[in-house]
């Protein structure tokens, strides 16, 4: 008899390794995340404090909004002509000195002196992550993205539960200017990492074509433009025909992106009423528990994510996937406001909210990410622009409602756009892939 020779077993494709000193980069981008939520929080306070009026806390926020709304549309060009990681330098460094000068005068602060710093920390903010998030694939290679998204969400969400969490205390005990000189070292120290560390940001213009590495890399997805057998394609006209299929594609993600931010509007102004509602003696502890299930959930998703290649974000799977975790998203949020009298379940319902916005942050970013480099930070400032765009209507048309409606017709509204937006994006997406499949070999 015999023997029947075994084949050997396919090795699945690990992605790879992730740069070590890519890791001090999540670092003092957690630092500066950190940073930023203590001062929402010590900001907001102390700009009701100097202005006097819920009407001139309401108008500097929007103000804020409204300069990364302007510094989304410029971030794109502004990156491709001083380089992504000097503008990263210049933001933080602005930001570190707006928030200097604020703790210095912390005693003799005026209005037009907080119209100047919400300016700067609403630009210098846009800029960072557009810079940052554009930059990624050349830091970390375009293999190790999804890991890398996947850590620096992950680091942003720990971050605000720490810079809600400590905004109450730090206060307290020194005062506003303390917790602004705490948030311009944490800019300062996201700036030395990125100084010290020197990270490529900007691919070198003498190496391949992106275009074509853009070219090849679509077409071993679905959404790559077949070709009959043994055609032959000029690459200009390959190139040119990738490039009227994207712009839809990636516009359908960018707007269902600002429908996102417009929805989580609704419950960042719900949930300090909620939170009053249900926990009176200590509204704070139950919103640190809130967003701290919010990002246990996040880095679940991280750990979900960290082992899936790249590549599968740029097909219709990252499609399907951004829009499905969208409908779960906002289904999860809407249950976490339908007054759930156990702490459990809502915590769990959370967590799963925080799974879901974890899930769609790092595919939607990972799915950017594929374009060409000199398209990439463009992208990004446009989708900072949506993002900003839709979370500054939201907190204004979120904030009226709530005077009319209770928190959870707020909340399901608003999540309801959402739902409706990636429903319909999962269904453009799973029509064009019956009509593919229905096409003539």
């Amino acid at each position: 008899m015999v023997a029947q020779r075994s084949e050997p077993a396919r090795e699945v494709p690990r992605p790879p390794p992730f740069p070590r000193r890519a890791g001090a980069l999540v670092a003092g981008y957690a630092v500066s995340s950190y940073g930023n939520y203590l001062n929402l929080i010590a900001l907001s306070l102390f700009t009701y404090e100097v202005t006097g009026s819920g009407l001139g806390l309401g108008l500097l926020m929007a103000l804020r909004l409204f300069a990364g709304f302007l510094a989304g549309l410029a971030a794109g060009a502004l990156a491709a002509r001083v380089g992504r990681r000097r503008l990263m330098l210049i933001a933080d460094v602005c930001q570190a000195a707006a928030m200097v000068v604020l703790a210095l005068c912390v005693r003799s602060a005026s209005e037009g002196l907080l119209v100047a710093v919400v300016i700067v920390l609403g630009a210098g903010n846009t800029f960072f992550t557009v810079a940052l998030r554009s930059a990624v694939p050349v830091m970390v290679g375009s293999g190790a993205r999804v890991r890398a998204n996947g850590r620096l969400a992950t680091a942003r969400s720990l971050a605000t539960v720490a810079g809600f969490a400590s905004a109450a205390p730090v206060i307290g005990l020194a005062g506003h200017g303390a917790a602004f000189a705490v948030n311009a070292a944490s800019f300062l120290v996201s700036a030395a990492v990125i100084f010290f560390l020197r990270l490529p940001t900007d691919e070198d213009p003498t190496d391949e074509d992106p275009t074509d590495k853009y070219e090849a890399d679509k077409h071993r997805t679905d959404e790559a433009t077949s070709l009959p057998q043994g055609s032959v394609q000029p690459n200009h006209v390959a190139v040119r025909r990738i490039w009227t299929a994207v712009p839809a594609l990636l516009l359908g993600l960018i707007l269902l992106r600002g429908v996102d931010a417009l929805a989580s509007s609704s419950h960042n102004v719900a949930l300090p009423v909620v939170a009053a509602l249900r926990a009176p003696q200590n509204p704070a502890a139950f919103m640190t528990q809130f967003w701290a299930s919010w990002a246990v959930g996040t880095l679940v998703a991280h750990q979900l994510l960290k082992g899936r290649q790249a590549s599968r974000m740029e097909g219709r799977w990252g499609v399907r996937a951004l829009a499905g975790g969208t409908c779960a998203m906002s289904l999860c949020f809407v249950l976490a406001f339908t007054g759930i009298e156990t702490p459990l379940l809502l915590m769990a319902i959370v967590c799963l909210a925080g799974i879901a916005d974890g899930f769609t942050e790092i595919v939607y970013t990972s799915r950017l990410q594929a374009a060409p480099d000199r398209e990439r930070s463009r992208l990004f400032g446009l989708s900072a622009t949506a993002e900003t765009c839709g979370f500054a209507l939201g907190m204004v048309t979120a904030a009226a409602a709530l005077d009319r409606w209770t928190a959870l017709t707020v909340v399901g509204v608003f999540h309801g756009l959402a739902f409706c937006g990636a429903a319909v994006l999962l269904l453009i997406s799973l029509n064009g892939r019956r009509k593919a499949g229905r096409k003539p070999a």
